[in-house]
């Protein structure tokens, strides 16, 4: 018989998919004790989220499973999209030899919840995952939140000074709490095959719209792991969908484009599922004791790969504050932050995915004549093209945030004004080439430029020198805004990789200024 659970813990993570684990390893990173509590005996079937951002292979290597999603994923920089049979778009995604990862990793969603798994396994014994188990009651105290779970022993009562919801789109936490999500759901319905198949073509995202093997549909196909294709077409609005994803139903359309492309191995069917687009946020995601992450707290459309990705976001984004707090290191109303930064990354989210969705899935006949008139022009006009183009995840500044701390002065580049992500760089050390990258995922990090590093006693704070022979090709000091390469700034990078404040000079008095004065420590 398995040992009961814990009367009490700091932290209860609700939902154990990719949210809540890439949390729990996050946290056991921080030497956060914590418990885990998923409904399903073990990671999820069938691939579901498949595309890993650049900004989500960082998180992961926070905790090092970056290492065995990368082994393991395709990776991608572009894609192509098809009008009936002629190509329109051929797409490519910012990125550089130098780069430490690719732009997109292709990977199986229960790949990277066994990944982020045993990276919080290997932190030590922080994390406990209480499988085949539900929260079934959530009953909020003044200073913890009492929640009861429903295992296969029994009923039992666990006291969590914080709780986190990571359970998904039917969020039970939300229910519990009242809570309701807010926005737009469209009507437009798209069935979700893996398919296994030897194939030779790129790894790349594909479209075509109204292909002549399925006239009228959308069809989207990606590469995975394992030979299996990733393929989403979209159905009539007449269809039924309990019919739409019965095999006999679903197969012949699978076979009727795998032929018109010429893919023409032996194949067989792994799973099915359907799927419609929502754009819908929770207005806030602190409830007192309580946070939501991931699709407990916001819903948007797979179009341009937001869901898990920016629900990975949001597990960075609450971790380092909620260790901070948990170990009294900084006060309860940090926290705050959470709900305020990563909502605003949400609203543009839905933003971009509302527009991207009306164009993959038009929700009625205006915008299905415009796109047909945008694919048709695209044929012989270039300048259209753009129009096309599926608008990939990237990294959400959080402006106006609380942390952010106003800069001064003049500085050559915005891409590390404070509420940025810190900018990506190669560097060289004693041990050889490395990135700005790897230097993020614990603890703040002050990066100085043109001479030594101040002494940041009693901040927490690593402080960082990055002359010239480290920032060897000059990549740091020009994307963090510095006039030359001896130009003398302070950089304060956030545990998150988020640039909360920079300053002209190497006087390290605003660093300590700029943490009281945001509320950062206690």
């Amino acid at each position: 018989m398995k040992q009961p659970l814990p009367s009490t813990v700091p932290v209860l993570i609700a939902g154990g998919g990719a949210v809540g684990l890439t949390l729990s390893a996050l946290l056991s990173r921080e030497g956060i004790d914590h418990l885990v509590v998923e409904a399903d005996e073990g990671y999820c079937s069938g691939s579901r989220a498949i595309c890993m951002s650049r900004r989500s292979q960082e998180i992961l290597g926070w905790v090092g499973a970056d290492l065995p999603l990368v082994a393991k994923g395709l990776s991608w920089t572009g894609g192509r999209s098809h009008w009936r049979d002629t190509e329109v778009l051929h797409f490519e995604m910012p990125t550089e030899p130098t780069q430490r990862f690719a732009p997109m990793v292709n990977i199986q969603q229960f790949y990277v919840e066994e990944f982020a798994h045993q990276a919080a396994q290997a932190q030590g014994g922080f994390a406990r995952v209480q499988w085949a188990s539900r929260v079934v009651a959530v009953r909020p105290q003044a200073q913890g939140v009492q929640v009861e779970i429903q295992t296969p022993e029994g009923s039992q009562t666990v006291e969590a000074a914080y709780v986190v919801a990571c359970d998904g789109g039917r969020s039970t936490v939300r229910e519990q709490l009242g809570l309701q999500l807010e926005g737009t759901q469209y009507d437009g319905k798209y069935v979700i095959v893996d398919v296994v198949q030897k194939t030779r073509r790129a790894v790349e995202r594909l479209a075509w719209f109204d292909p002549p093997s399925n006239p009228g549909s959308t069809i989207l196909m990606h590469r995975q792991p394992d030979d299996v294709w990733r393929i989403d077409y979209q159905i009539r609005d007449d269809e039924d969908p309990v019919e739409a994803v019965k095999p006999e139903n679903v197969l012949p359309r699978v076979q009727s484009h795998l032929a018109m492309i010429g893919e023409n191995e032996p194949w067989e069917p792994l799973w099915i599922s359907i799927y419609n687009a929502k754009c819908l946020t929770l207005p806030s995601y602190r409830h007192g004791r309580v946070f939501f992450a991931g699709d407990a707290a916001h819903l948007v459309p797979i179009f341009g790969v937001r869901g898990l990705n920016s629900g990975l976001d949001d597990a960075g984004n609450l971790a380092w504050k909620l260790a901070r707090v948990v170990r009294g290191e900084s006060p309860d109303a940090l926290l705050d932050s959470y709900s305020t930064e990563r909502l605003h990354a949400t609203r543009e989210n839905i933003a971009y995915g509302a527009k991207s969705t009306e164009f993959m899935a038009p929700p009625n006949f205006a915008y299905r004549l415009m796109r047909e008139a945008t694919l048709r022009l695209a044929v012989s006009d270039a300048q259209v093209r753009s129009l096309i183009n599926p608008r990939q995840s990237a990294p959400i500044a959080y402006v106006g945030s609380p942390l952010n701390v106003r800069q001064t002065g003049e500085w050559t580049s915005e891409r590390a004004a404070p509420g940025a992500p810190a900018p990506e760089a190669q560097l060289k050390g004693e041990e050889g080439v490395f990135h700005l990258s790897q230097l993020f995922g614990h603890g703040f990090v002050c990066l100085a430029f043109g001479g030594e590093a101040p002494t940041l006693d009693g901040l927490g704070v690593r402080s960082i020198a990055l002359p010239p022979e480290v920032d060897h090709l000059g990549q740091a000091w020009q994307r963090c805004g510095l006039a030359h390469a001896a130009a003398r700034a302070l950089v304060l990078v956030r545990p998150d990789g988020y640039v909360m404040g920079r300053w002209h000079g190497l006087d390290p008095t605003p660093v300590r200024l700029a943490l009281e004065h945001t509320g950062v420590l206690a």
